[in-house]
């Protein structure tokens, strides 16, 4: 199994910006975690999934717009994956831990599992960002190649091209393949995944079986197999492309960096941790409430990734902070100003990445 350990010696910088942080919580006298304007948007993304299901099931209505429920539905999930289940699985989501798993459970009403979730991207998403070989978030290799370090094939060629299909499948592929993937190896990825308590277990497969009952069986018993299929699709596309675009905006950017180690390799990094995840994420859009209610505050990720047991209703107040005090350490900031200038930035960096290796460095040489 890989290892990699950041320096502890230049740490100056993350604990004056913590300092700082707790100062501005303090001084307001606010907590931390969600409040009013995390639970009104929970409410209403909620409400909005399960009265868009409702409408399908129980209504007759013809194609068209039974079809612009499903791809409203699946962006209306997606959305609620990063405001609500995003904040609760970091236990951001309120100060009581029972809350917290409760609402974190909305990741399993998606299909997916809480409880690898919180490995796969608590630990080793967070903890190793960018690392090639330890962060499972860029572990999509051989489908495409999200840095340089990663092995091409002569299909890389046009990833660029490709990228939204394999983008509008992401959740399918999830849901169906990763999470089971995960259960009967116990591995995510390189690293040994938590062992399963029975109680984690059984909410596996209840949530997985609850999955296939709401998602599948009923849906095809009131529409019939074709009219399902279409409209799960259109569901899951709209659902999968929302989820990965907005992620990968965050770190497969043209001004972040990223590390590679190799499978049985032990790597020290000359760096703060803090300071790595400075180099290697991205904000974008920070002018913009509009998506930042919708994104969860994800267009915040500087600020999530420095902080993740900070709601993200708070993140554009600290970031404020946070970009004062790599001015004052002469520390990068990474952002681009709009979505369109990041989306922009995501493309030429996977075209250039699906260059033949032999064919970057001529270009890196040039």
């Amino acid at each position: 199994m890989p290892k990699i350990t950041f320096s502890n010696r230049n740490n100056e910088f993350y604990q004056s910006l913590k300092v700082a942080v707790d100062e501005y919580f303090e001084k307001n006298k606010i907590k931390k975690t969600g409040d009013w304007r995390l639970y009104s948007k929970s409410i209403i993304l909620i409400g909005a999934a399960i009265t868009g299901y409702c409408f399908l099931m129980l209504t007759n209505m013809s194609a068209i717009p039974a079809l612009l429920i499903c791809a409203g539905l699946g962006y209306v999930f997606a959305c609620i994956g990063f405001a609500v289940m995003h904040d609760a699985n970091h236990g951001s989501y309120s100060t009581k831990p029972w809350v917290n798993d409760m609402m974190g459970l909305t990741a399993n009403a998606l299909g997916a599992s809480s409880f690898f979730w919180k490995q796969k991207h608590n630990i080793l998403h967070h903890t190793y960002t960018n690392v090639d070989g330890l962060d499972d978030d860029i572990a999509k290799s051989p489908i495409i190649r999200q840095c340089e370090s990663q092995r091409w094939v002569p299909a890389h060629k046009i990833q660029h091209l490709y990228l939204l299909p394999v983008y509008a499948l992401s959740s399918i592929f999830w849901i169906f393949f990763m999470d089971f993937t995960k259960y009967f190896t116990g591995k995510i990825y390189t690293t040994d995944a938590w062992k399963m308590s029975a109680k984690n277990k059984t909410i596996f497969w209840l949530t997985k079986a609850g999955y296939l009952t709401f998602y599948i069986v009923l849906p095809i018993v009131k529409w019939g197999f074709l009219p399902w299929l279409g409209g799960f699709l259109l569901l899951h596309a709209a659902m999968g492309l929302t989820l990965s675009i907005v992620f990968q905006l965050a770190h497969v950017v043209e001004n972040t960096e990223f590390e590679h180690v190799d499978l049985d390799e032990t790597k020290h990094v000359e760096t703060a941790w803090a300071v790595h995840e400075l180099k290697t994420t991205s904000n974008f859009a920070m002018g913009s409430k509009v998506i930042s209610w919708f994104v969860g505050g994800l267009n915040f990720q500087i600020e999530h990734h420095l902080f993740p047991k900070v709601s993200h209703v708070h993140y554009p107040a600290i970031s404020k902070i946070v970009q004062q005090k790599c001015a004052e350490y002469n520390l990068p900031y990474n952002q681009y100003h709009t979505m369109l200038q990041a989306v922009a930035s995501h493309f030429r960096v996977m075209k250039y990445l699906g260059k033949k290796p032999a064919e970057m460095q001529q270009q890196i040489a040039a």
